[in-house]
């Protein structure tokens, strides 16, 4: 009997396959995906992230808060600005934590009289202060009945507002604009003669330091105050960098746990502000 007049045999067919049963990487989608390596991928891309955030917080670009109000009329409590790191090169300091892997500065460059600076408090290391370079190396620095005086002579200034400015003691505030040896000019204030800080010894800036004020001159606790209770002179390895703009700024008040004080408190006329 020829093959195509045998009868079928059913049992001579292979089984048709359940396709329930088939495991999924047999419908064509893959083979399943190891878990444990798509947790190595994760934890490797946070990482490159935290490298990069680290790098350009080292030698490019750092954000502070504005704590406190010793830089008005400049910079207010709640302003956020960014500070540059290669402005005057790397030290220790420039490093999270301050690690003493080396001494000194790297690629070092002296800052400009009038630069508004952030530094380490010398008598801790820790403490970011940010006040504005007065006193180079070399120069004699001293307060004279309210009035700044650079190596013997007067620094001018002109009053340019004081009679609608109180603060919130009642005291009245003069703002004047303030021109430093060499041109720089910017704005302070002060509560007018009379307070602890209107009159100083001379303090004669050693190689390697530099004498720091802040804008607002009474309510400042800056080199004017010697280490052991304020900031003293400051040496170069502590420089941080300099501040160069105001990115964002809210009122005093606002939280991040509070979301209707992200509009209410927030003072858009300060973003993107240089600083003088």
């Amino acid at each position: 009997m020829s093959d195509e007049n045998k009868p079928f045999d059913a049992d001579a067919n292979p089984p048709i396959k359940d396709i329930r049963r088939t495991p999924v990487f047999g419908k064509g989608k893959g083979a399943p995906k190891d878990k444990a390596n798509e947790g190595a991928e994760v934890l490797k891309t946070v990482f490159y992230a935290l490298l990069i955030a680290l790098v350009l917080r080292v030698l490019f670009f750092q954000p502070f808060t504005i704590p406190s109000a010793s830089m008005e009329p400049n910079l207010y409590e709640g302003d956020y600005i960014v500070v540059s790191k290669w402005s005057y090169g790397y030290s220790r300091h420039s490093i999270p934590f301050s690690p003493p892997i080396f001494k000194g500065r790297l690629f070092g460059s002296d800052p400009k009289r009038g630069d508004i600076v952030v530094f380490k408090l010398p008598r801790d290391n820790k403490t970011d202060y940010i006040k504005r370079v007065i006193g180079l190396p070399g120069d004699r620095v001293q307060m004279i009945d309210n009035l700044l005086y650079i190596n013997g002579a007067p620094v001018q200034d002109v009053v340019t507002s004081g009679d609608e400015l109180t603060t919130m003691f009642g005291q009245q505030i003069t703002q004047l604009r303030e021109t430093l040896p060499g041109g720089r000019s910017f704005n302070i204030q002060d509560f007018g003669p009379g307070n602890d800080l209107d009159d100083t010894p001379v303090f004669e800036v050693p190689a390697g330091h530099f004498f720091m004020m802040g804008d607002n001159r009474d309510n400042s606790i800056d080199s004017r105050v010697e280490q052991n209770q304020g900031v003293g002179l400051v040496p170069a390895e502590n420089l941080v960098g300099k501040a160069q703009i105001i990115l964002l700024s809210w009122e005093p008040g606002a939280s991040l746990w509070n979301p209707v004080s992200w509009f209410s408190k927030i003072r858009p006329s300060r973003f993107f502000n240089v600083l003088d």
